[in-house]
Order: structure tokens, then sequence, then C-alpha cells
């Protein structure tokens, strides 16, 4: 649902989506997701209402609390997630993603 709700976002907020991956066919586990924060300076994990902004650059948490964000009950990464600049988005929640792409 969080990914259909991320879509319907971007849409009518005229971003350009670059690439996408469907989660179901591709699976990213944890040994790979932290691939996935290489180049990013922060992270934005959401689950519904919860936000948390993480700064990988200047006090980045250790690999523990990072995959405890970026993997989802599958053992997989969480979808939606999106690269945004420097930023990763993980999850969805509309304030958050339009303020990340103001």
């Amino acid at each position: 649902m969080t990914c259909k709700n991320a879509q319907g976002f971007l849409g009518p907020a005229g971003t350009v989506v670059k690439e996408t991956v469907d989660a179901s066919k591709v699976r990213i586990g944890p040994d790979d997701a932290l691939q996935v924060l290489e180049g990013m300076d922060r992270m934005i994990a959401m689950r519904g209402a919860k936000v948390e902004v993480f700064d990988l650059k200047k006090n980045r948490p250790d690999d523990e609390t990072l995959l405890g964000k970026l993997i989802g009950p599958s053992g997989n990464l969480r979808a939606p997630t999106a690269k945004v600049g420097k930023t990763l988005l993980v999850g969805f929640n509309e304030e958050a993603y339009a303020k990340a792409l103001s």
C-alpha cells in the first residue's frame, strides 16, 4: 500500500523517477541493504506517522540500527525506498516526502 501511496504522490508532484525496481521481483537482503546508503548524507525512515531522520555524514548510527530501519518483516529492504539527491527515503509519509522533494 505504501508503494502505491508513494507513486500516487510522486506523479502529481511532477517528480521525475529515473529508475524503478519491483520489490516483489528484486530482493535486497541485509547484506546488500547497507550498500544502498553509499553516497547518502541522510536517511529518513518512515513508518506511518513516525518519521526518524539520521545524519549519515556527521553522526552515522551503527549498522544494526540502520538495518533495523532498512529491513522490513520480509527480511528484505523495505519498500518504498527512494533516493532524492543525497537523502534516502525509506517507507512513506506524505509530509516527509513533500519536505524532501521541495
